[in-house]
């Protein structure tokens, strides 16, 4: 089961890319961030047309994630428990059912950027942390398969940045943030790109500004974060990095890992 997270920076402004992308990619669960817009303008038939169940948790003009498998899917949640009153659509989970004996859960999450930091928006994304904690906690509960994947808006360590002084002190990069993803992280999840690649450097976002694409000047922000069951079943992963460089990209680049 090969399982992907791309932040597309609007579906429907790089639809004809993003479709690019899954044709030669062929995922068999992708998780979608930023989608931009509503349930309804979600495109839809174009998944659906290439074998996909399609899930959708929009927002007008920002955030909105959307989950698409091959396989059937079940127990579906929109939105992170913790908190009844928040708004925004960042996070979107199903049981994914290659088989009815072999199940995976995938999470899809678009964790809050929280600059300017400090400063409430900070403050809000470091509460969203917590409570993904707090769900990955329950999950792990379960003793099942699960993947949380998606764009984290945390740079975990100094490989992960092509530039550690001049990123220190961003919300992406503060010590706050490392901490809370190593709360998540220590509750005993493997990162899959980590897994495959223990020292290797593998950005996922460049910036659209200030030539980073063409100096290479990335970060590494968009996460697979597999339970022990699904680590157990863990073949391979990888960043499709050449989609950066093709015309009206999204910032960001497909993860995926594969999982037995």
């Amino acid at each position: 089961m090969k399982i992907a997270t791309f932040n597309v920076n609007s579906i429907n402004a790089r639809l004809p890319r993003i479709l690019e992308w899954f044709d030669k990619a062929k995922p068999d669960v992708a998780v979608l961030q930023e989608i931009k817009c509503i349930d309804e303008k979600f495109p839809a038939g174009e998944f659906e047309d290439r074998g996909y169940n399609v899930e959708v948790h929009g927002q007008k003009t920002y955030n909105g994630v959307a989950l698409l498998s091959r396989f059937p899917v079940d127990d579906v949640l929109r939105g992170l428990p913790g908190d009844m009153d928040d708004e925004q659509a960042r996070y979107i989970e199903a049981l994914v059912m290659p088989d009815a004996a072999d199940p995976v859960r995938v999470g899809g999450l678009y964790l809050p950027n929280g600059n300017p930091a400090p400063g409430p928006k900070y403050d809000y994304k470091l509460k969203w942390m917590k409570r993904l904690k707090k769900h990955a906690e329950k999950l792990l509960q379960q003793e099942e398969a699960f993947v949380l994947a998606g764009d984290y808006n945390v740079i975990p360590q100094a490989e992960d940045v092509h530039d550690t002084a001049g990123w220190w002190g961003d919300a992406l990069y503060r010590e706050e943030t490392h901490r809370a993803f190593r709360e998540i992280l220590n509750l005993g999840l493997t990162d899959a790109l980590r897994q495959a690649d223990a020292s290797g450097i593998r950005y996922t976002f460049w910036d659209y500004q200030r030539g980073a694409w063409e100096k290479d000047h990335g970060i590494r922000i968009d996460h697979l974060l597999m339970s022990p069951q699904a680590a157990d079943r863990f073949r391979d992963a990888g960043v499709d990095r050449a989609e950066r460089g093709k015309e009206k990209p999204s910032d960001h680049v497909p993860v995926w890992a594969e999982l037995a």
